[in-house]
């Protein structure tokens, strides 16, 4: 049976797209977005020029980032408070999982009294508000109950992806409080692209993009 798709060859579709007419402008923020949103400095620096994106903050919320990153909870929550208060004081959870990153450090050095300790005098007190993090706390102090942390079935809280898992909160939070994107716009473009692709694909034949980093077309059948 023949197809009943349409054909479109690779010349037609090729004026077809020389037909769509983007700004510039419009590519330069998107690109600058992506900058700005993943930390991306350098990047963002030389693309300051050809972009009205405010770029001031970016190196105090990358050195967030990176103190939580590296373990250092009390250098973290002064860097965030230096940025703006409210965003630790309208958002009790993130301040929660920086104190019980901030425990899981001090369990790590071994430092087991004084994070009893800490367990005790921060964090308690929210976890019999919220049942939520009262779980996520007893997770976390069950950590204590083991010598080998490899042997404890919340063994996951020791990684490092723990580690980043709360610097991406924090970081998404400090983009929230500075009215910009907590996620980059051009994955989810990209996503879109590939829906689209695969929805008009099931109506015509046609050269699809099949390497994104290029652009590349494929040659229709």
């Amino acid at each position: 049976m023949a197809s009943s798709k349409k054909i479109i060859t690779r010349p037609d579709w090729e004026k077809l797209l020389d037909n769509v007419h983007v700004m510039k402008e419009d590519m330069n923020k998107l690109v600058m977005n992506f900058f700005v949103t993943e930390g991306y400095v350098d990047a963002a620096e030389k693309f300051r020029m050809e972009s009205d994106i405010d770029l001031s903050t970016i190196m105090d919320r990358m050195a967030v980032k990176q103190a939580v990153q590296s373990g250092n909870m009390v250098d973290a929550i002064e860097k965030v408070n230096d940025l703006n208060p409210l965003i630790l004081e309208t958002n009790p959870h993130l301040y929660f999982h920086l104190q019980q990153q901030k425990l899981i450090e001090l369990i790590r050095e071994g430092k087991i009294a004084e994070a009893l300790d800490f367990a005790q005098d921060e964090l308690a007190a929210r976890g019999q508000e919220n049942q939520c993090l009262l779980e996520e706390l007893e997770q976390t102090v069950a950590l204590m109950a083991f010598e080998d942390a490899a042997n404890c079935p919340v063994k996951q809280l020791m990684d490092m992806s723990q580690r980043q898992k709360t610097a991406s909160e924090v970081n998404a939070a400090i983009l929230t409080s500075q009215s910009h994107e907590k996620d980059p716009m051009l994955p989810s473009l990209l996503k879109k692209l590939i829906w689209v692709q695969n929805k008009l694909g099931e109506q015509a034949s046609y050269p699809k993009i099949i390497d994104l980093s290029s652009a590349k077309l494929e040659e229709t059948k």
